[in-house]
């Protein structure tokens, strides 16, 4: 470990020398031909995540993954392995699937060519009119890399792409006590924003707005200037570590309930037992650390076997190149990721997936962006998030304050009156998330 406990092969993400100071100009979010570019260097060299891999359970059943103009789809086999396939017919290019389901071959709607789950053509109208011999056994849809990691179904367009483990470096190592693999998507919603993608890469790279934004949040997690944590690594993921304690600086009115306590007394710690505000903060969260440490089987907490200290009491929030987002909690993953508009840079998709770790006798666990859920696999919802008035069941939470601010955010881009970022020490990652953009831009990648 480095200063302040970051990894030795971590930068740090509060450190400006680690910066080229390649401006943030507002064309990056309003113009059609920066978003071009985007495609045309970045977006189809990285690694997509398609979807869970709890979708795929029987041979046959498939996740459809749309992006952008593309689409894509990934198929159990027989063996267990997971094929990707360009979702086009490989006769004349229609579309084979629209939406994630189960079934053992896919038959264009067109002119009604099969092809198997293995992605090889089974069936053709009149074979034997073709005069380059029979089709059938010989074509193949157009195959993608496909890999797995933490219950996530990912996959390339670039055949040169590193290998996801190597993309991902050195996430899988850092989380690799948490059973990413078990968790429970409780809820799934997809969300049209009018504003570009980046917003929300920008957003969470930095806690700078936590205050303003998200007055809830300093009660139970500190994200005072000098206490989180903030990485980043050359390949553009980072994270800001926050310990899961109330901010000293931040403090509820007299009288008013504290979550913390709440959290303390769940673990059978006595908040009154504290003879002040920052004992009760401090040697509280120590204190919660040992209990969870020594209850942990005894209360079905079986995912807690393998983690830290700090994996139990603390949230490593981390952005993954380019435009994937996963809350650490120790009981929840939240997973977040914005998708550019097919055409239009003022448009994005925000997908939003509360996972939760399953405990033995919980039923309803607490999702932590979307309120209580039943612990069971969710369906996907689609909205518009209209100011707000799209998503009730997300309203006043975290995620939903963050995206009440995209479209302003969106709009104030476009003003001659904004000409590059002016960043806080706090917001270094910020800046480093669009100089690995331009690396990709520019050919350096």
């Amino acid at each position: 470990m480095g200063r302040q406990g970051i990894p030795a092969s971590a930068l740090d993400g509060r450190d400006a020398a680690n910066l080229r100071g390649d401006p943030i100009t507002g064309d990056r979010y309003t113009s059609p031909a920066f978003m071009q570019r985007e495609w045309d260097h970045m977006w189809t060299r990285i690694w997509h995540v398609a979807g869970r891999t709890a979708e795929l359970e029987e041979p046959g059943d498939y996740i459809v993954h749309d992006f952008m103009n593309e689409s894509v789809f990934c198929v159990l086999q027989e063996d267990g392995a997971i094929k990707a396939f360009y979702n086009t017919c490989g006769h004349r290019g229609q579309r084979l699937v629209w939406n994630s389901s189960s079934q053992e071959s896919f038959q264009c709607p067109y002119h009604g060519w099969v092809w198997g789950k293995d992605g090889v053509l089974a069936k053709a109208q009149d074979p034997e009119d073709f005069p380059q011999g029979n089709p059938c056994g010989k074509l193949r849809l157009k195959e993608l890399r496909c890999a797995t990691w933490g219950g996530f179904v990912w996959y390339t367009m670039d055949q040169e792409a590193p290998e996801l483990l190597d993309f991902l470096a050195p996430m899988p190592e850092l989380y690799r006590h948490y059973p990413m693999d078990t968790a429970v998507r409780v809820f799934w919603m997809k969300i049209d924003l009018d504003t570009n993608w980046k917003f929300a890469t920008d957003n969470f790279s930095e806690s700078y707005h936590t205050r303003t934004a998200h007055p809830q949040v300093p009660p139970w997690i500190d994200q005072d200037v000098d206490t989180a944590r903030h990485e980043m690594w050359p390949g553009g993921h980072g994270r800001t570590v926050q310990p899961m304690r109330p901010s000293l600086s931040d403090r509820l009115p007299e009288g008013v309930d504290h979550p913390f306590d709440a959290i303390l007394q769940a673990w059978d710690i006595d908040p009154q037992s504290y003879p002040d505000f920052e004992t009760k903060a401090m040697q509280g969260w120590l204190d919660l650390k040992a209990a969870k440490k020594r209850l942990w089987k005894e209360r079905g907490y079986v995912h807690y076997e393998n983690m830290d200290d700090e994996e139990i009491t603390d949230s490593p929030h981390t952005v993954i190149f380019p435009n994937v987002t996963i809350s650490f909690l120790p009981d929840n993953l939240v997973f977040f990721r914005t998708e550019p508009h097919p055409t239009d840079p003022n448009k994005c998709t925000f997908d939003l997936w509360c996972m939760a770790f399953p405990v033995a006798g919980q039923s309803v666990v607490e999702s932590v962006m979307a309120g209580p859920q039943p612990l069971r696999e969710a369906e996907m919802q689609r909205r518009a998030f209209d100011n707000g008035r799209g998503v009730p069941e997300i309203r006043d939470q975290i995620v939903y304050q963050d995206m009440l601010l995209a479209e302003g955010q969106q709009r104030g881009m476009h003003s001659r009156g904004y000409q590059d970022a002016y960043l806080a020490a706090q917001e270094t990652r910020v800046r480093f998330f669009h100089e690995v953009l331009n690396d990709y831009l520019e050919g350096r990648r």
